[in-house]
């Protein structure tokens, strides 16, 4: 008998970690059109996680589109996980999601296509617990399989959550336990599965997003591919201050540490250390500060203010001079 297919294994990276390291991205995307004027309230200005435009005087389109190669073995789990990632992108702006519609790269000639339909079947079920319409989109023959969402939502333009809107003295909440880039490498290496890891991976960060702006919360960003501190050096940079992390106030999933430990740190999470190092002030150890740079798929909210229920992880500070500094404790 043949052994099982492993997703994984036809990709060269994985889930969010494998995104453009961010300072080659910020290069290419300098003196490109779409900055926010007029309508467009968010555009790529600060690196924000969606476009805004604005309808009328209560609503805005929030549109966004993420995708990434395999993560996980799983057909149908990669589809929720891709899923819920994309979706992130309208809830961390403070928006609902609208409709979706599927991007799929498909290698026809070596995965079959009954393994595609479980990957849009799982998306389907995310995007329907998300009460977002999934109908169509676009599918090319890929020599990697990639599969995400391109998603259209609804906010008000008065009530969004932006990365630029951070203001000294408050709190900083992180929503999802940190270490999917570790748990998820270490999967692709041995084949061991990490439940608790596509459980976080597939939660959406919906309930987080409606309790941010009920507690009156104007700032926020999601924690995906650049890391804990990529995210948070990119809303502190927007927003014009600094930030100090409580080091032992971060959740971290089962069985980071360890993975940590034995090697399984992804390539995306050590450029995005290498990308923030020059910012960070910190006697801790460079195995703490990997996994506050992890690279995580599908994390959570990072929101300036603080929510019922979730660990609040640090503050941002008013700036002190000499450039950005996140002070890590």
């Amino acid at each position: 008998m043949a052994p099982p297919l492993r997703l994984t294994h036809y990709a060269a990276g994985g889930g969010c970690a494998c995104k453009v390291p961010p300072g080659e991205l910020e290069r290419v995307l300098t003196g490109l059109p779409g900055r926010a004027t007029g309508d467009l309230l968010v555009g790529v200005e600060n690196g924000d996680d969606a476009a805004v435009v604005r309808i009328d005087g209560d609503r805005a389109v929030i549109a966004t589109a993420d995708f990434f190669t395999p993560v996980v073995d799983d057909p149908r789990d990669w589809g929720r996980i891709a899923a819920a990632n994309a979706l992130s992108d309208v809830y961390a702006m403070g928006g609902e999601a609208l409709v979706a519609v599927n991007l799929l790269a498909w290698p026809r000639e070596t995965l079959p296509f009954e393994l595609a339909a479980e990957v849009l079947a799982g998306g389907a079920e995310v995007a329907a617990e998300g009460g977002c319409h999934l109908a169509g989109g676009h599918s090319i023959d890929d020599r990697e399989p990639k599969y995400g969402l391109a998603v259209t939502g609804l906010g008000d333009p008065t009530r969004l959550l932006r990365n630029d809107a951070g203001q000294p003295g408050l709190p900083l909440t992180l929503t999802k336990p940190l270490g999917l880039g570790v748990l998820n490498n270490r999967h692709k290496a041995t084949g061991e599965a990490f439940p608790d890891a596509v459980a976080v991976m597939t939660t959406l960060n919906r309930d987080a997003s409606r309790a941010a702006l009920a507690a009156g919360a104007v700032c926020a960003t999601d924690i995906t591919g650049f890391g804990l501190l990529g995210h948070l050096l990119k809303l502190c940079r927007a927003s014009g201050v600094d930030a100090e992390i409580d080091a032992t106030s971060v959740p971290y999933l089962e069985g980071a540490r360890a993975s940590l430990a034995e090697g399984f740190v992804p390539g995306g999470s050590r450029r995005n250390l290498a990308w923030v190092r020059p910012h960070v002030d910190s006697g801790m150890s460079e195995d703490e500060l990997l996994l506050l740079a992890d690279a995580q798929t599908s994390g959570g909210l990072l929101v300036a203010g603080e929510l019922p229920g979730h660990p609040v992880v640090g503050r941002l500070v008013r700036r002190a001079g000499g450039g950005l500094r996140i002070r890590v404790r």
